[in-house]
């Protein structure tokens, strides 16, 4: 199974990155390319604990639809989402972040597998690790524009001291 892991560092507050990791927002505007849209479930704001977000994007021509599950949380060190439906046989995406003085260390570990067997390894392996790697520097590297610049103000909501823990 292709593991993904991968390291971010962010000059900003470690709620503010986590905050922005979790927008439903700021995932749309990084996955432009892909025409990403949260269709279903929690499809605006900050998706938090057993939360469901129903994304439908473009990805080697064809629609597609994903949902994933927040299934693990914990502010604002950790979250975790995970398929519950969707092409993937398998899919579980981890993010960690530590606050090293007043820098943010994102961490991801992204887990996938695809269907089909030793076609969908061979698939993995070939093609996907590599897609899919890119898609997740994308995304860091708007969520790190985003957190180091004053545009977090936009993507964030103003009341989001009451929104940090669940």
């Amino acid at each position: 199974m292709p593991v993904i892991e991968l390291e971010t560092i962010i000059d900003a507050p470690v709620e503010r990155c986590f905050n922005l990791a979790r927008s439903i927002e700021l995932h749309m505007l990084s996955t432009r390319n892909t025409s990403e849209k949260a269709v279903a479930g929690k499809t605006t704001g900050l998706i938090g604990l057993g939360e469901k977000v129903t994304w439908r994007a473009k990805h080697f021509g064809i629609w597609q639809k994903l949902t994933s599950k927040i299934t693990g949380y914990q502010y604002p060190i950790y979250f975790c989402d995970e398929m519950v439906q969707g092409v993937f046989q398998y899919f579980r995406h981890e993010h960690y972040f530590k606050e090293v003085y007043a820098t943010t260390i994102m961490q991801d570990i992204f887990q996938f597998e695809s269907p089909l067997g030793i076609i969908g390894r061979g698939f993995d392996r070939l093609v996907l690790t590599e897609y899919m790697q890119k898609l997740l520097l994308q995304r860091n590297a708007v969520i790190k524009s985003t957190a180091e610049g004053e545009q977090w103000k936009k993507v964030l909501p103003e009341n989001i001291s009451r929104l940090n823990v669940q």
